[in-house]
């Protein structure tokens, strides 16, 4: 038994080293293929949200806890709001961002542009104003249109945030001198706690329903939002507007709030990622997105975003795939790194075992060669004794001596069962010389 399977061990050993050379071949190209494609993401990525308490940051929360679960650390990076969220992209301090609709990018070229994840929701004008300060501006407590703030004390947000830049164009749609109004670009936080103190007379948020400080006003006694009666045709002016109405009651339905449908117009958010952004990194937030902004909501149904449709960047090929087809099927099933390997490695797998099918070919033979090596190496040597013999260099004796070590050499030789043929043959051929050295 421990003969045998000493014969097996051996024979795996040439077969191994025979197919050495192949192996080898092998795992360069696969290491090659794996530098290539780098399919691994990094494990920690930077994500601009927005200010203290605004949608934005809720959202970056949820971001956090999701990529958590697959293993990537998400830095929060707050800001002031969408402008300051590009800008942060375009200057690589940040990979991704939400970004708000008609926010027109800076970048120089095709390839500085971010690319889009989708749209993901919709961030409504909210225009809260103080009942009193309406009713001192126009004798109503109830303003119905732009206009009407004029001579109000309007904070319209924060510098580096998309809500001044969007206000302007509402104004300039209206032909609103914005020298009659008396403007600030405070931070939301202040601004709000301004506006509850009566040093602000209008307040205009950009968000999404989440947003805690939006959720507060529309329940505050004595506070009122405007009610946006034209927004299908500010939609038709400003592509990047939507026409969005807040339900009756969707606030609170106990209470009524709001007490009448309410019609806004509002902006898409999508997210934004930098160029050179892993594009497992992409795919990792745009699975996520389903699940964060698939749900209805005070805007929309269930799974109606994200949504493909984005005028102004260009949509990511992994957040194209991902809204069309969903998680991909190994994903369901494999945990995140293997997936994300296999998907991305499986055709460069295939191309390497397509150019190695017929260099396999070459691996018999070297076996072959390598076994029967190890019986005909012997033979030089018996050709040489019996060479020695014709010639008479040497006695007799001394040839056989010679032969009987040889003999013996040979006896320790080890070949596959396969070849045992040819170790007996070269036996006999060594008992063939002897026989010839005893008759002369």
């Amino acid at each position: 038994m421990a003969r045998s399977l000493r014969f097996t061990l051996l024979s795996l050993r040439d077969l191994l080293v025979s197919a050495g050379p192949l192996v080898g071949l092998t795992l360069v190209l696969i290491a090659l293929a794996y530098w290539w494609l780098d399919p691994n993401p990094p494990k920690r990525v930077t994500l601009a949200t927005g200010p203290a308490q605004s949608a934005y940051a809720e959202f970056g929360q949820r971001y956090r806890k999701a990529m958590a679960a697959n293993g990537i650390d998400v830095v929060l990076l707050p800001s002031e709001g969408s402008s300051a969220n590009l800008q942060l992209l375009l200057q690589g301090k940040a990979d991704l961002g939400f970004v708000q609709g008609g926010i027109a990018s800076t970048a120089q070229t095709q390839d500085d542009q971010p690319v889009s994840l989708g749209s993901l929701f919709l961030e409504p004008v909210w225009l809260f104003y103080r009942s009193e300060a309406a009713r001192k501006a126009t004798g109503s407590d109830t303003l119905r249109a732009l206009a009407q703030l004029q001579g109000l004390r309007v904070n319209v947000g924060t510098a580096g945030s998309g809500v001044p830049h969007l206000m302007q164009a509402l104004f300039d749609q209206n032909r609103l001198d914005a020298a009659g109004l008396q403007l600030s670009q405070l931070e939301q936080t202040a601004a709000t706690v301004a506006f509850l103190g009566g040093e602000v007379d209008a307040l205009v948020f950009a968000s999404a329903p989440e947003s805690l400080l939006v959720q507060m006003l529309l329940q505050t006694p004595g506070v009122k939002l405007l009610d946006f009666a034209q927004n299908e045709a500010y939609s038709r002016r400003l592509p990047f507007l939507a026409p969005v109405t807040l339900p009756r009651g969707v606030v609170d339905l106990a209470a009524d709030v709001p007490p009448q449908d309410v019609r806004l117009v509002a902006p898409t958010t999508t997210l934004l990622a930098r160029p050179g952004v892993h594009p497992a990194i992409l795919q990792l937030f745009s699975q996520a997105s389903l699940n964060l902004h698939g749900n209805a909501g005070w805007f929309s149904r269930s799974h109606e975003f994200p949504i493909a449709a984005n005028a102004e960047y260009a949509l990511a090929r992994e957040a194209e795939r991902t809204i069309r087809n969903g998680v991909p099927l190994l994903q369901r099933y494999l945990p995140f790194s293997l997936a994300n390997l296999l998907e991305r490695m499986w055709l460069s797998l295939g191309i390497i075992i397509a150019l190695l099918l017929p260099l396999s070919r070459v691996v018999p033979p070297l076996y072959e060669f390598r076994i029967r090596s190890r019986v005909f190496r012997w033979y030089a040597q018996l050709r040489e004794i019996e060479g020695r013999e014709n010639t008479g260099a040497q006695t007799r004796q001394a040839l056989l001596d010679a032969l009987d070590e040889l003999e013996a050499r040979v006896g320790r030789v080890v070949v596959p069962l396969s070849h045992a043929d040819e170790l007996y043959a070269l036996r006999n051929h060594i008992e063939m010389v002897r026989r010839k050295l005893l008759r002369t």
